[in-house]
């Protein structure tokens, strides 16, 4: 019955739709309604604000962490164990891609699934994330370095912590996550890819 709770609250707060919120708040147009759709903070920059977008990837990230972290601090009260942890990250993962409040539309994914990591483990994290930074700086495309980060992540994980129920964990994210940038990959093998920083009504 914890375990089931720990999953609820990890997923409300993973529904959080940062970028919709943000955006309001600046009085910019719904994210939803240019680019790729995607309520996420890569969208969210062809809005010509850098600072809403970074406030949306700060809060699309702390998603994920905020999760992780909470099981862990209620572990010894509530008798959570690191396989409640574990429930609580992908639970925070999932409601970012499908969330309660945009009737199960959400982002992709990265942010959030990266603020996990960072939660899980600080070195596979980070090394999960340098993935992401290596291949965003070098090609500029933002899917690309989504999709190496997913291909990266359960292999940092299990090298680093070989914990079965984490290692389950990031695969299934990163198993979502190539799956949502599927029409990216198409893109990304037509040429038609559109790079970080592009045009507003360019789709990523």
């Amino acid at each position: 019955m914890q375990t089931v709770i720990v999953a609820l609250a990890a997923y409300l707060i993973g529904s959080t739709p940062f970028a919709v919120i943000v955006s309001r708040a600046m009085g910019l147009e719904d994210p939803r309604k240019y680019g790729s759709g995607n309520p996420g903070a890569t969208n969210v920059l062809r809005s010509g604000s850098k600072k809403a977008a970074i406030l949306t990837l700060i809060g699309d990230a702390l998603k994920g962490t905020v999760a992780v972290l909470l099981a862990r601090a209620l572990s010894a009260p509530l008798g959570l164990g690191e396989n409640d942890a574990a429930v609580a990250g992908i639970f925070a993962f999932l409601g970012h891609v499908f969330s309660v409040f945009l009737r199960f539309q959400g982002g992709k994914g990265v942010a959030t699934a990266a603020g996990v990591l960072l939660a899980m483990s600080l070195p596979a994290g980070g090394l999960t994330l340098a993935t992401w930074l290596l291949v965003a700086f070098t090609t500029r495309y933002s899917s690309a370095a989504a999709l190496a980060a997913a291909l990266a992540a359960p292999v940092f994980t299990h090298w680093w912590l070989g914990n079965l129920s984490w290692t389950a964990t990031t695969i299934v994210m990163s198993a979502i996550l190539i799956w949502r940038h599927k029409e990216n990959i198409s893109r990304l093998v037509a040429g038609k890819e559109s790079r970080i920083g592009g045009k507003k009504r360019d789709a990523a």
